[in-house]
């Protein structure tokens, strides 16, 4: 399989070269240079079609991100795994191909874009929060999550706010938002304290876990998810003020206004016949796999807004 993936990004990365384009800097940065966008864009206006023509819809998903994770054994699970698992099904009603097969791609939060732009995946719904930089390469559906970036922390820390990080080392995700509003953060209180990165969300929880770091900042679902799922979830807890408001949402191939809208059609089924009320419902309301544990993390004000008034605003509009 993973034969297969290398063929068809290596695919992918000589029709972009074909076309005279150019890939991310080797910092790795998101931002694709303005020949790759175009080029996106151009590749993305038949994504219905090629998901048609291949019998394939190659899936984006997370390991270890409070809205999707792995529990081993290829399975992908969670509230947008789900979710995602509906849209497709409401493709297949409308391309006609019931027999269409689902590849899941695992990917992370430094990948997600430059795979979506080469086509290995045809969409993600994982913890992709929809900002105005990630909106020049890529599109996003309608909001199906608002989530506040805060502090895990060991029980017995005695840290209750992001002052008293002060001092601290302080774990986050490469290539996440919550970096961004950390460092704000950091700025405007004044305070001074070491960051370590993770590569993914279950590393950057096992630098708390493991003591090599005094927390870890993030969205809230993802630090629920990964304390629900820890050997002993009493010995963690969320503190602190909230540092920013997130709307996470389903990142689609830039410039595909019929796929874009297909996906728009089908979360908007799914909110009004209740269906993903439900869904959050078993996801974080209920004992969820792979240890029964239950996240417990009620569905907040600013999602339910999203739902009642779908939109795909970026997260600097969200007043906080």
């Amino acid at each position: 399989m993973r034969r297969a993936i290398l063929s068809r990004t290596t695919l992918g990365l000589a029709v972009l070269a074909l076309a005279g384009l150019t890939a991310c800097d080797n910092k790795g940065t998101q931002t694709a240079a303005s020949g790759a966008s175009a080029a996106a864009a151009t590749r993305a206006a038949d994504t219905l079609a090629k998901i048609k023509s291949s019998g394939v819809v190659n899936l984006g998903v997370r390991d270890s991100a409070g809205l999707g994770f792995s529990i081993g054994g290829g399975k992908y699970v969670g509230f947008h795994t789900e979710m995602a698992e509906r849209i497709i099904d409401d493709l297949k009603k409308q391309l006609g191909t019931p027999a269409l097969k689902t590849v899941y791609q695992p990917i992370t939060s430094q990948n997600r874009i430059p795979l979506l732009q080469n086509g290995t995946i045809d969409f993600e719904c994982g913890s992709t929060t929809n900002n105005r930089a990630r909106q020049k390469d890529a599109d996003f559906a309608v909001t199906t999550f608002v989530e506040e970036v805060r502090i895990a922390v060991r029980a017995d820390s005695g840290i209750k706010s992001i002052k008293d990080l002060n001092g601290k080392t302080v774990a986050t995700t490469t290539g996440t938002t919550s970096v961004q509003a950390l460092r704000k953060h950091e700025r405007a209180n004044g305070i001074d304290f070491k960051e370590v990165m993770g590569k993914d969300h279950a590393e950057s929880f096992l630098l708390l876990e493991t003591g090599k770091a005094d927390a870890f900042v993030m969205d809230n679902a993802s630090l629920a998810s990964n304390i629900s799922r820890s050997k002993n979830p009493k010995n963690f807890k969320i503190v602190g003020e909230s540092l920013s408001a997130d709307p996470i949402a389903c990142m689609l191939p830039k410039g595909d206004a019929k796929f874009k809208a297909a996906v728009d059609n089908s979360i908007k089924r799914q909110i009004k016949d209740g269906s993903l009320a439900k869904l959050y419902n078993k996801w974080f309301m209920q004992p969820t796999p792979p240890n029964n544990a239950v996240i417990n993390l009620p569905l907040a004000g600013k999602t339910k807004e999203a739902w009642a008034n779908p939109n795909n605003k970026p997260a600097e509009d969200y007043k906080f």
